[in-house]
């Protein structure tokens, strides 16, 4: 079936609205909310105006979709939940009421300690989901949580709060995932995560994929009829994306991870559509058309995500980039490269490099937040600068013979920006600069050279490309292109084609990378393998094996 017609097929509300609204008036925030209002009748922001359901009604567990943190600040943690008695249900088994629902956080996981408790609304507007900013908190700290509607009670959860601002932070280990697929295989890898000793974990992308996923959910080859057929269709409205987000927060390994660590979340492409760029969609639809969709996709987005208030979307707008520190150890840019990138060159793909891609105007991250960052570096005294980011920043060749071939939606697609970006962190002094990176679904581990085209330029960071958790299947641990790929980049020090995450260690001497892996997804039980670890030295930077 072409694009066109699996927009026609599943896309009615999105055209109507378009047409109802108008391109003039949609192309504005608040056009495009009341868009999305018509759309699907839902308001811009949450309301009281829906009656109360009492919460002692509720006959079935509302907590099938376990618990979150995320974004912990030193005197804060925001905490998630949903209530969604039937999950597989386009209103989550509850009625369009507003339900009362009570948290608290302790010191222990058995809630002997109590230090805070409270109430909070699940608003029908958004989905019954909650988002807790506990505050008053300790820095440095572990605490435990739940929720409790009527007589049942969440999964506990446990997460943290960052060290005090401007605290001598002696050290941090965090993981980093991107890229869940969930018809491609079984999130072992978050077993295994969900285990780890880490402070927080980076997600760079690709939480869920808008591809149609059939009864037998695809590679994970359930019982014929598993899965209902409402989740055979590509996601489009707002209601398409809610229940896919339901069916991977169904996944018991993916709700043990965000249990058992905060997490730090950015999108990719997927959450909304492949590869769109701004307000330019993959497939041939009109603008307004596509914004309505993206307004849906955003508003799923951060009802699903433990993200605070200051990303509630506004329309078909979400400010997803944000800072975060860990005392002075480190400072965490988080970006966003997919809402304001330029369109991608030469159509996308893996091109030729040329005029068009080098074209000095065009930006992966928008003025804006290219400024955001680089005034953020010259602020900084952290020992560590880190760029959670989404597709592979280093220049990658897919050739040894010139010219080679690049790819256009990665940041060789825009080499202007990534210029300005290292000559920002030249200017601002920054001396351990590392980007985190998804997108690809596989390891790779760079040096990041001042200048590309010289191999024996001054390297001036690290960039750590984590595989997908289940993205492209089983893999491979020597993929096919692997000679090609490492002697056609000599900056790159390291490549491994299968599943799985990575955690990194950062001192106040060193960071340490370990690129985890597990050798199949489409079969439970994988065992975990460290492939390779490296360490960066501050100072000196450059992956070196551990």
């Amino acid at each position: 079936m072409t694009s066109e017609a699996r927009q026609s097929q599943h896309a009615p509300e999105l055209r109507a609205a378009a047409r109802h609204i108008g391109r003039r008036r949609f192309l504005t925030a608040t056009g495009a909310a009341a868009a999305l209002a018509f759309a699907v009748n839902v308001p811009g922001a949450g309301t009281a105006a829906a009656a109360e359901l009492d919460a002692a009604r509720l006959t079935d567990d509302p907590f099938t979709l376990g618990v979150a943190s995320g974004d912990p600040l030193p005197d804060s943690a925001l905490l998630w939940t949903r209530l969604a008695p039937a999950p597989y249900q386009a209103d989550g088994g509850l009625p369009a009421r507003r339900v009362t629902v009570g948290w608290e956080l302790a010191l222990d996981e058995r809630f002997r300690r109590v230090v805070r408790r409270g109430e909070t609304t699940a608003h029908p507007e958004f989905h019954h989901t909650v988002h807790v900013e506990a505050g008053h908190l300790a820095p440095g700290h572990v605490y435990y949580y739940r929720f409790r509607a009527g007589r049942f009670v969440s999964p506990v959860g446990r997460t943290r709060t960052a060290p005090a601002t401007r605290s001598r932070a002696g050290g941090l280990t965090f993981g980093v995932v991107s890229c869940q697929r969930y018809d491609q295989g079984y999130y072992t890898a978050y077993r295994h995560l969900a285990e780890e000793d880490v402070d927080v974990v980076f997600h760079l992308g690709d939480y869920l994929y808008e591809y149609a996923v059939n009864a037998v959910a695809g590679s994970r080859a359930y019982p014929a009829g598993t899965l209902p057929a409402l989740f055979n269709r590509e996601t489009v409205t707002l209601e398409d994306y809610r229940l896919r987000y339901a069916l991977y927060k169904s996944d018991p390994d993916l709700r043990a991870a965000h249990a058992a660590h905060p997490f730090v979340v950015t999108w990719d492409d997927h959450e909304t559509e492949n590869n769109y760029a701004g307000d330019i969609p993959e497939n041939s639809v009109p603008p307004e058309e596509f914004l309505l969709r993206r307004a849906a996709a955003y508003r799923a987005y951060w009802e699903n995500m433990p993200l605070r208030r200051p990303q509630l979307p506004e329309g078909p707008d979400l400010k997803l980039h944000r800072r975060l520190h860990w005392g002075r150890l480190a400072q965490f840019d988080v970006l966003d490269t997919r809402q304001y990138r330029s369109n991608q060159a030469y159509g996308d793909g893996w091109q030729y490099p040329g005029p068009e891609s080098e074209d000095p105007s065009r930006t992966l991250t928008g003025d804006a937040q290219e400024r955001w960052l680089i005034d953020g570096w010259h602020r900084s005294d952290a020992v560590w600068n880190v760029l959670p980011q989404q597709v592979t920043f280093s220049q990658r060749f897919n050739s040894t013979t010139a010219p080679s071939k690049v790819s256009m939606d990665s940041w060789d697609g825009y080499p202007a920006s990534r210029e300005r970006v290292l000559a920002g962190a030249q200017a601002a002094g920054v001396e351990n600069l590392m980007v985190l990176t998804g997108d690809v679904h596989v390891h790779y581990g760079f040096d990041i050279k001042r200048d590309f085209s010289d191999p024996g330029s001054r390297t001036v960071g690290t960039e750590i490309v984590t595989s997908s958790v289940t993205s492209g299947g089983n893999g491979s641990e020597k993929p096919s292109n692997w000679d090609t790929y490492m002697a056609a980049n000599p900056h790159m020090r390291f490549y491994n084609g299968l599943r799985g995450y990575t955690t990194v260690s950062l001192g106040r001497e060193l960071a340490r990378a370990d690129f985890k892996t597990v050798p199949h997804v489409t079969t439970q039980g994988a065992p975990l393998t460290t492939a390779a670890s490296f360490v960066t030295e501050v100072g000196e930077q450059g992956l070196k094996p551990a």
